[in-house]
């Protein structure tokens, strides 16, 4: 039983056997009492939690974070001080918060008190932990990408189903107003029949050999490897030890895809929601892609993929346009971007001046949406919205199947990178037809104990 539900319904059920104190403080029974808060865990304490999740979840009045969890004993610790800051200073009291650590986010989730968790982890280690929540009964913000592979993401989306969890995915565009208003013009037929859409994402640079160094003793390597091949300790492969810098792991296949899963999912999962394609994927996919001749970062660079739906569009993904998602359709066009908006200080935004909402003309972006029309899910803030949703048990505006559906499209064209010629998908089966080497890749070897193959469920 949630704990925020706990004493409503004591008091419910056993009326006659108990006596309240004619006197007690307001806080016990109102809307800011212990009981009627969420109380939050947060696994990962890097780049992405200090600087986007942490704070994006704890500045909302309802979320309580009591818990921290990190393979990285240094980062946990400054995790915990970060919380505890926070509620110091919120509050005026240096004992507001006593924030528990744990080395094993396993033992967070054997936690009763703990209601949700917020996974910031690597890209490596997104689906097992939220499979593992779920199961758990635990409601979960999971950050992008979903999923590394087809099969666990498949796999995530339908045990959060059965389990009835509030998932939300930190694709956070969905949160902002010009990304909302940008599908709801196109959905509601402002640019005409849609035929093509373009979407700017540029790859990533390659690097040198890196020297290997002494696993530091605050780091549990091991079990940040996961169920990726045991490798030699090369601190650029993994965090920098001492800052929040940009993380070298974003550049080894190992633990992640490049730039077509780190920021691929949020700019097709805002294409989606303007394509009115949420729940299926193309039905062909092709794509050239360079990638590093040697050195250790080894995801893609500059790349060209071009993905075919059945409604008729044609999406073309490219470094080589704006940073964004621009719609073209018969009468006109619109292009939406995040502008200057960055979800950390160390994340790359477009040079020079960007409108976040453009269009072929004023008159499309004046327009006025009918009480009769299309309107989309409206979401102030993400994190909030997740709980919001914890309360309400309604979905959130990334719930887990949009958000592996979204995440489908990055995997599959992270696979036609690799394999040459067209590739026919079949967003249904999520196989592809006809093709053994590219359905081959659909999932990927697992190093016992890691890994969701592993998970007993």
């Amino acid at each position: 039983m949630k704990r925020r539900n706990f004493l409503k319904n004591t008091v419910a059920t056993t009326a006659g056997a108990i006596v309240i104190p004619s006197i007690v403080p307001s806080s016990v029974f109102g809307a800011g009492a212990p009981s009627n808060k969420i109380n939050i865990g947060q696994i990962g304490c890097g780049r992405i939690a200090i600087g986007h999740d942490m704070p994006g979840t704890m500045q909302h009045d309802i979320a309580r974070m009591i818990a921290v969890s990190d393979l990285d004993s240094n980062r946990m610790t400054k995790g915990k001080k970060f919380v505890e800051d926070f509620y110091t200073k919120k509050t005026g009291s240096d004992s507001a918060m006593d924030v528990k650590m744990y080395d094993d986010y396993h033992d967070m989730f054997a936690d009763k008190s703990i209601d949700a968790v917020v996974i910031s982890t690597p890209d490596h280690w997104h689906s097992q932990p939220a499979i593992e929540a779920a199961l758990a009964g635990k409601d979960i913000y999971l950050q992008k990408p979903t999923s590394l592979t087809i099969t666990e993401g498949r796999l995530l989306s339908d045990i959060v189903h059965r389990q009835g969890t509030i998932l939300q995915v930190g694709t956070q565009q969905r949160s902002s107003a010009q990304f909302r208003r940008a599908a709801e013009l196109v959905r509601n037929g402002r640019i005409g029949k849609v035929h093509t859409v373009k979407v700017g994402l540029p790859g990533d640079p390659g690097g040198p050999v890196f020297e290997t160094g002494p696993i530091p003793s605050n780091l549990n390597f091991d079990m940040w490897m996961g169920s990726t091949p045991e490798v030699e300790y090369k601190e650029k492969l993994v965090h920098p030890q001492n800052d929040y810098g940009r993380p070298g792991w974003l550049r080894h296949e190992y633990y992640g895809a490049g730039m077509i899963t780190g920021w691929g999912q949020h700019h097709y999962d805002s294409a989606a929601w303007g394509m009115d394609t949420e729940f299926t994927g193309p039905i062909s996919v092709e794509s050239v892609a360079q990638f590093p001749k040697s050195g250790d970062w080894n995801v893609h660079g500059d790349f060209m993929v071009k993905q075919e739906y059945e409604n008729g569009i044609t999406v073309y993904t490219s470094g080589g346009f704006p940073n964004g998602i621009r719609y073209e359709g018969e009468d006109g066009w619109i292009f939406v971007t995040r502008g200057a908006y960055r979800a950390t200080a160390s994340d790359p935004i477009p040079e020079g001046a960007t409108k976040a909402l453009d269009a072929s003309s004023e008159d499309i972006l004046k327009s006025v949406i009918g009480d009769d029309e299309i309107k989309l899910y409206v979401s102030e803030e993400q994190h909030g919205n997740w709980l919001d949703c914890i309360q309400s048990r309604k979905q959130p505006i990334s719930p887990a199947e949009i958000g592996h559906r979204a995440c489908s499209v990055c995997l599959i064209s992270h696979i036609a990178m690799k394999v040459p010629g067209v590739l026919r998908w079949n967003p249904q089966a999520e196989r592809f037809i006809d093709n053994d080497l590219a359905n081959s890749m659909l999932s990927r070897p697992q190093r016992y104990p890691y890994g969701t193959d592993y998970i007993k469920r």
